[in-house]
């Protein structure tokens, strides 16, 4: 029974016993009644008055446990550098949104990226897995889906590769992904609606999500033409449905616990957005750098959307925000050096270096969470699916590469050691790289043969990674050495050149 039929059923109720109160008054003069089955039916409705309150009870009961489980909200940028916010320093793009996360949660300092490129980092998120381990390791391997690549293919997670989303789904989540999912085509496995997704809607995959007016995109299975787009005409904005779409999937949802997945896909290019705001007369400007910071913008306004209809619906007390970025600002951005997208740091999207892979990592929740913290506690991808399980409250007996920071989000803990960070990267000459305690070691020219050198920096007096302690250190070195020998398992998608297995290209996408 729902809460509005009891509603309606004790209206009637109340509305009973009033004629029964009437009938009562005048039973003297009623001959149709005798006093004693009077009584009876007395007996019988009060009876059925307390049967009722106690069903009401229940019902009520039955909400405020499924309400005791947080919501969870993912909200990740696609390509936006460390720099681009004004948490983080950003002093041209406005971002107040997201400032406000900031200022009323708690910012991290040295967060990463689980890849440096689109795909790969998606499966370390939702897999709890590192490169080394995690199904996808780049956007096109052996095996995959054949598309724009040509002969290589854009590989799907498998019916065996579990996900943050179907763990949440079977604990009675509901579950929605929209924006750009990156980890299975149309027909594969690796379907949003087949690995833990009741709702989805946007691009199945990274290389057609970077047109912001398409001709269509896809609500879970169905193809969806958007027209006013044909031709290369532009009436709708993908981010614009993203955003719209998200909010629809509160509106539908608030009443249990959700998880909302919103990969959008700003400010990745193609650079376009129907109006530049606040930045069209700034004449110093080029066109792009206007519309690359109206791009942030625009995906700032929508943080702030979705903050305001958590609090309208009354659940954002209930609610965890997560934001953050997939990977470092793309060297093709609006202006990387005018912007400082990447900070202080060396390297763009595709290097192993801090630029690449450091994003900003802001999580919110006003009850949960210690307005205006900051940490500098190590943390990557991998750390998301072992953190949810722990703010829901459900363990599980499954071995992660990452680990829970529950503990620091609600200030039980200020730090803890934690096993290196790694990933391993296909494109360009092949790359991998680990964080270990503040030490940073990085083999580049992979695909010669594995003879790469392997560079060292000190993080925390280095930051730009522009000294290399190699030589200096040789403990440092061969315990990078045991590391990258041991960090990965063999993949059938994925080879270094020098194996012979499969040619690995480099695809700008």
């Amino acid at each position: 029974m729902t809460k509005t039929s009891l509603q309606k059923f004790q209206v009637w109720l109340r509305k009973f016993w009033g004629i029964l109160k009437k009938i009562n008054h005048n039973k003297r003069s009623s001959q149709s009644m005798s006093s004693n089955s009077l009584i009876i039916v007395k007996r019988k409705i009060i009876f059925m008055t307390h049967f009722i309150r106690l069903i009401t009870f229940c019902f009520f009961f039955q909400s405020i446990i499924a309400q005791e489980k947080p919501n969870i909200i993912f909200i990740m940028a696609d390509d936006l550098g460390y720099g681009e916010v004004g948490a983080y320093g950003q002093q041209l793009i406005q971002t107040p949104n997201i400032d406000r996360l900031s200022a009323k949660g708690m910012q991290f300092s040295d967060y990463y990226s689980g890849a440096a490129v689109c795909a790969p980092a998606r499966s370390v998120l939702m897999t709890g897995l590192h490169t080394g381990h995690t199904r996808v390791r780049g956007n096109f391997g052996k095996g995959g889906v054949i598309g724009l690549a040509g002969n290589a293919g854009r590989v799907p997670i498998k019916e065996e590769d579990l996900t943050i989303a179907e763990v949440l789904q079977d604990k009675g989540y509901r579950t929605g992904m929209i924006g750009k999912w990156g980890l299975g085509e149309p027909n594969t496995n690796g379907e949003p609606n087949k690995k833990g997704f009741d709702y989805f809607y946007g691009f199945y995959n990274q290389r057609r999500a970077h047109h912001y007016f398409p001709e269509y995109l896809w609500e879970n299975t169905q193809k969806i033409m958007l027209y006013g787009n044909e031709k290369e005409q532009t009436q709708q904005y993908t981010h614009n449905l993203f955003a719209d779409k998200a909010i629809n999937f509160l509106d539908r949802n608030h009443q249990k616990p959700f998880f909302l997945y919103l990969p959008v896909c700003i400010p990745h290019s193609r650079h376009e957005i129907p109006d530049k705001g606040i930045y069209t007369h700034k004449k110093a400007w080029t066109e792009k750098q206007k519309i690359y910071a109206a791009m942030v913008t625009r995906l700032d306004e929508t943080v702030g959307r979705i903050v305001q209809r958590l609090e309208a619906l009354g659940i954002a007390d209930n609610t965890y925000i997560f934001f953050t970025s997939d990977n470092g600002p793309a060297e093709i951005s609006g202006d990387w050096e005018m912007f400082n997208s990447n900070g202080v740091f060396r390297g763009m999207k595709r290097d192993p270096y801090e630029g690449g892979i450091r994003i900003p990592f802001i999580v919110y929740h006003p009850q949960k969470i210690k307005p205006g913290t900051r940490s500098n506690q190590v943390g990557y991808f991998a750390d998301f699916f072992p953190t949810v399980l722990d703010l829901i409250g459900e363990p599980m007996d499954k071995t992660f590469d990452g680990n829970s920071i529950a503990g620091i989000l609600h200030g039980n803990q200020q730090s803890f050691e934690r096993a290196p960070l790694y990933w391993e990267f296909y494109e360009k000459k092949g790359w991998r790289a680990t964080r270990f305690g503040k030490w940073k070691a990085i083999q580049n020219n992979l695909h010669q043969g594995n003879q790469g050198p392997i560079e060292v920096y000190d993080l925390y007096r280095d930051p730009g990674e522009t000294f290399d302690l190699s030589q200096s250190h040789p403990h440092l070195l061969d315990q990078a050495k045991k590391i990258f020998n041991t960090a990965s398992i063999p993949s059938e998608h994925y080879f270094w050149k020098y194996q012979q297995q499969r040619d690995i290209e480099t695809f700008n996408n």
